[in-house]
């Protein structure tokens, strides 16, 4: 697609969004929906029954080849390479010095053709890095940014209502973090059983001239069209990181709480793998953490967190959460201040908000009997 200069993209369901009346925002060089009827009630149809999110502007690599698996072992910090056809499994793609370049999710879809799912933000970076990297390989980067749509469907009910727009005996033979491929109208659809939520569902991949289709066909079975500021509403209190936020290139994964995707054991040689070592060998100067406000007040992104009345932190984010009726937020502290129980404050605009450390996340779905 050939953009000019300054002008937003559209992904495929903008035509959808704007039929909705959806507020549409710039976001990572594209024009979103921000919400479609209201950020608090998208939120609760999500925690409640079942929303869907336009996530097309989220980038979209395949890989294929002999060498794929190990290509993109080298350019993930998790073994990439331990997936099964079908597997799929979240992990960190690295600089040199261990600073995270994004937060990726991949999938093995046959033996020699993966799926790389990267952050709107950075898809170009990522893009341009990947193409660099894998002239090493007998493997073929295949671009299907602009050729697919994405749609996230969360929430309690999620697995239901897709049951009858892309069939339950699908559906159901999806496991957590497991993909698959099927016919849905003559198109080819991904899906994944993943999200990015707190609750259960599917993220699903279809060429981009399918997906209105497959939009409509899911609002008819009763999934609410969601925006951009419920997606964050809700990802916050499930405490899921945000690259931008609690992830940037300065960061590396042991200091977000991600040292579970960093594989370092398997003898790989992988983009970062010296300067993790490091870092696991040395600790970490700082935390994520989550803290829980006592009083009324909203902390934000950037907002001083202080002990006895000097700077120690910062906030990532942070807002109301809808589900704990309380203002909530993620930040970095020193390891001596992380701990569950501590008590600190925020400077909301000049006024010290009262905050406890939480256990990691805020929220988590019941589980089903």
């Amino acid at each position: 697609m050939t953009v000019d200069a300054g002008a937003l993209l559209h992904t495929p369901l903008h035509g959808e969004q704007v039929a909705l009346g959806a507020r549409m925002v710039p976001f990572a060089g594209w024009e979103m929906p921000v919400q479609c009827a209201g950020i608090v009630e998208e939120h609760n149809a999500v925690r409640g029954a079942a929303g869907m999110f336009d996530v097309s502007h989220m980038g979209r690599f395949e890989v294929h080849g002999p060498d794929a698996g190990r290509f993109l072992r080298y350019v993930s910090t998790w073994d990439v390479t331990a997936l099964a056809p079908g597997g799929g499994h979240y992990a960190a793609s690295c600089r040199e010095d261990g600073g995270v370049l994004d937060d990726v999710y991949v999938f093995r879809l046959e033996d020699e053709r993966w799926l790389i799912v990267v952050n709107a933000s950075n898809a170009p970076k990522m893009g341009d890095w990947m193409a660099r990297h894998v002239a090493q390989f007998d493997a073929r980067l295949v671009d299907r940014h602009q050729s697919t749509a994405m749609i996230a469907v969360q929430g309690p009910d999620a697995l239901d209502r897709l049951d009858a727009v892309v069939g339950a005996d699908f559906v159901r033979s999806l496991k957590p973090r497991r993909c698959a491929e099927t016919d849905w109208k003559g198109h080819a659809l991904f899906a994944s059983r993943t999200g990015y939520t707190g609750e259960d569902g599917l993220e699903l991949v279809i060429e981009a001239e399918a997906g209105p289709a497959l939009w409509r066909a899911l609002s008819e079975a009763g999934v609410t069209p969601c925006g951009l500021g419920a997606r964050d509403t809700l990802r916050l209190e499930a405490a899921l990181p945000l690259y931008g936020n609690e992830i940037d290139e300065d960061t590396n994964p042991f200091e977000i709480g991600l040292g579970w995707v960093v594989t370092l054991d398997d003898g790989a040689d992988f983009l970062g793998r010296q300067a993790l070592v490091a870092a696991k060998e040395r600790g970490v100067a700082r935390q994520l953490v989550c803290l829980r406000a006592l009083g009324r007040g909203i902390m934000r992104h950037g907002h001083a967190i202080r002990n006895d009345g000097a700077d120690v932190g910062v906030v990532t984010s942070g807002g109301f959460s809808p589900t704990l009726g309380v203002s909530i937020g993620l930040g970095f502290l020193p390891p001596a201040l992380a701990e569950v129980g501590g008590r600190l404050a925020v400077d909301v605009r000049g006024k010290p908000l009262a905050v406890e450390v939480v256990p990691r996340p805020f929220y988590k779905r019941p589980k089903k009997d």
